[in-house]
C-alpha cells in the first residue's frame, strides 16, 4: 500500500510539472505573417476582420471557449487590454474556439459574450478554420501581431500577464514609431 501511495505521488509531481510547462509556454520571435482570420461561422460585435484590414495595427488573437475554466481566468485580463490600450491601436479579437457540442450552438456563445461582458469582435470558430491556421493546440491561446502583420508573441495557457501586457505596450511604442516616421 505504501509503494502504490509512493508511486501515486510521483505521477501527481509529473503531472503538475509538465502541466507547468504548457501553462508557462511562451514565444518571442517573429513568427512569421498573421495567419488567415477566414472561416468564421459567424462573426460577434463586429462585421467580419480580415487580416488585410488589419495591417498597421497591433493585434491580440484569444483563443478561448466559454466554458473553459483556464480561459475564464484570462478573460478579465484580455478585457482590461482591450480597454486599456484601444485608444492606441490594439485591437483585440477573441476566437471562440468549441470544445464541447453545446459550444457549438452560436447563440450559447452569443448569451455566453453578453453575460461576460465582452464587447470587442469574437470569430465564432465552430468549423475550426481559424484554429487550424494559426496551428493552434491550446486554450486560451494569445497571439500578438505586430503593425507589420508578423506574429511576434504567443502565449499558451494562464498566467505571464505581466510579460504579455508589457510585449502589448512594446508593440505599441514600435507602431507609434513607425507611423511618425521614426
Amino acid at each position: 500500500m505504501r509503494l502504490i501511495s509512493v508511486l501515486f505521488a510521483g505521477l501527481l509531481s509529473a503531472f503538475a510539472l509538465v502541466s507547468n510547462q504548457v501553462a508557462s509556454q511562451e514565444t518571442q520571435t517573429t513568427q512569421g505573417a498573421m495567419p488567415s482570420l477566414a472561416g468564421a461561422v459567424e462573426w460577434l460585435n463586429s462585421p467580419p476582420l480580415s487580416t488585410d484590414a488589419l495591417k498597421g495595427k497591433v493585434v491580440l488573437v484569444d483563443f478561448w471557449t466559454y466554458d473553459c475554466v483556464n480561459c475564464r481566468r484570462a478573460l478579465p485580463y484580455v478585457q482590461a487590454w482591450a480597454r486599456q490600450y484601444e485608444q492606441d491601436g490594439l485591437v483585440v479579437i477573441g476566437v471562440h474556439t468549441p470544445e464541447y457540442a453545446y459550444e457549438h450552438i452560436t447563440g450559447n456563445v452569443r448569451d455566453q459574450v453578453r453575460k461576460l461582458g465582452i464587447t470587442y469582435p469574437v470569430a465564432v470558430d465552430n468549423n475550426y478554420a481559424i484554429w487550424r491556421s494559426f496551428d493552434n493546440q491550446y486554450w486560451p491561446a494569445h497571439y500578438l501581431i505586430d503593425a507589420k502583420g508578423q506574429v511576434r508573441y504567443s502565449h499558451f495557457g494562464e498566467g505571464r500577464y505581466d510579460a504579455q501586457e508589457q510585449m502589448i505596450q512594446t508593440l505599441l511604442s514600435e507602431a507609434k514609431a513607425q507611423a511618425s516616421g521614426q
